[in-house]
Order: C-alpha cells, then structure tokens, then sequence
C-alpha cells in the first residue's frame, strides 16, 4: 500500500476490507471451487468454466454475465496469486482515496466495458487476424488490475515507490511496465485476444478517469438531479411570484422581490417570514 510523505512510498501490507476484499474473496473462493469441482470431475469443472470465461461470439449474444464473471476465472496458481496481491496493494490505495463506491464504478466500467469494445473488436477481426472471433476466450483478473494501476497512476504519477527497499520507480513507469509486460507475455504466447482485453480494460479504466466526476458516476448523476430538481422549484418558485406580484398590484400595493422569487424589504430590514401584517 502507498503511504502519503515527501520519501520514496514503501509498498506495505494494507488494510484487507471493503470492495478490494470483496473481489479478492470472490476470485479466491472461484479459483479453489472449481479446482475442487475438477478433483471430482474434469469433464464438469470444463463445463462449468466455458460458461463464464468472455467468449466474444457468447457474451455479445446471449451469456451476457461474461462480461463481469470473467476476471474471476483464471488459469495457475502464481498468476492469480500475484494478480491478487498486486490489486490488493493498488486497488485498496484508491479505495481509501476515492471511496467503496467508486473502485466499484471503475470496476464495472473497465472490466465490462473493455470486454465489450475486446469482444466487438475480435469478432470484426474474425477470419483477417489468427486468435481473434468464435473459439477465442479470456479469463483473469489481470485486465482489470491493469486498470487499477493505470488509475493508480494516474492520481499519482511522480510518486516513487520502494519495492522491500530493493529500488525505487515512479507509479508512472510501474503501470507501464505492467501493461506492456502483460500485453507481450499474452501475445509471446499467442493469447491475442487476451492482450486485447488487457488494453481495452486499461483503455476503458482511462476514460473513466478522464470523463467521470472525480467522486464517481453515482455521486456526479446524484448531484446533477438535485440540481436540475433545484432548478425546476426555482423556476416554479419565480413564476408564483409574479403572479403574487400582478395580484398584489391589482389590491393597490407595491411589493419588492428578488429575481429569485423571494421577498425583499422596501426598508431594508430583515423581515420575519412568519409576519404577515405586510399583506394586509
């Protein structure tokens, strides 16, 4: 976990709660049960899996929870270890700065969102470029971690990190060294589409990050309901007061109010709005 001084950050232990523990228990307890399930049955544990890895001929179609099972699912022990220490250190760094709310936002737009710009991509690509469209497939949680050190990144980019005291490297530099190792790792092994979801994911998680409100797209679409809800009693508020206005003139008497509705002494003393002598 980053820790806020004028040092180099030492990455630590962090706290192990809230939305980061949540996705870390889910891929855990999905990576033992079906290696569990496939003790007893192979055949079962394959059947199982197909269904919820991203299958972009699928998940465009008709298995649409795809697009959110699959950084769940993922193949070797060690990949999903460092998978998940990785998104633990990063992911729960932006959840103590951003709040739950958000990492649950960046969640689902990235990793959605980037399986379906991947999913539409390989398909418009089938039969030109050799592992994209039917019969591709991806799995793992790194796309989405990916995204996380991308965001990481991005609210702290000049910030030096101190890996056990080995060496020191700006978050910058680690998000890109992350992303670029991924993306040749998959296509060395020639898992095109897996490198494409890694970029989409990273891409999407960008655009948020450019495009949402800084306290996520809960809070901004609440504030810009309250303030078109504002708005509309404002409005309503300035039409009933220049009906008051037009009455009050017809009864032979004079009133000030503002441009917002409300009412103004002609003396300029503050006025009781309980008092209701002035309308008599």
């Amino acid at each position: 976990m980053a820790f806020r001084s004028n040092n180099p950050i030492a990455l630590m232990l962090p706290p192990f709660r809230g939305v980061t523990r949540r996705i870390i228990l889910i891929a855990l307890l999905t990576y033992f049960g079906t290696a569990a399930i496939g003790l007893y049955s192979a055949g079962l544990e394959g059947t199982l899996v197909v269904q919820f890895v991203l299958r972009p001929d699928q998940a465009l179609r008709k298995l649409f929870w795809e697009l959110v099972t699959y950084p769940f699912f993922g193949e070797g022990l060690l990949s999903v270890a460092f998978a998940l220490l990785s998104f633990w250190f990063f992911g729960a760094a932006l959840e103590d700065e951003r709040g739950a709310h958000w990492l649950t936002e960046y969640f689902l737009v990235s990793t959605i969102g980037g399986a379906v710009v991947a999913s539409a991509v390989s398909m418009a690509l089938q039969g030109r470029v050799p592992g994209m469209g039917t019969g591709t497939a991806a799995e793992g949680l790194w796309p989405f971690v990916l995204a996380v050190l991308v965001g990481y990144a991005y609210f702290h980019a000049e910030e030096q990190l101190n890996f056990n005291f080995i060496f020191k490297i700006k978050a910058k530099y680690i998000a890109a060294i992350y992303v670029l190792f991924y993306v040749g790792m998959a296509l060395v092994g020639g898992d095109r589409f897996g490198a494409l979801v890694a970029l989409c994911n990273a891409g999407m998680g960008y655009l948020f990050l450019r495009l949402a409100p800084r306290k996520g797209l809960r809070v901004g679409m609440s504030e810009r309901w309250f303030k078109m809800r504002n708005e509309y009693y404002r409005a309503k508020r300035r039409r009933a007061a220049k009906k008051f206005t037009v009455y009050m003139r017809k009864q032979g008497k004079e009133v000030s109010l503002d441009s917002e509705g409300r009412y103004v002494d002609p003396d300029g003393k503050p006025r009781d709005p309980n008092d209701r002598n002035w309308m008599n």
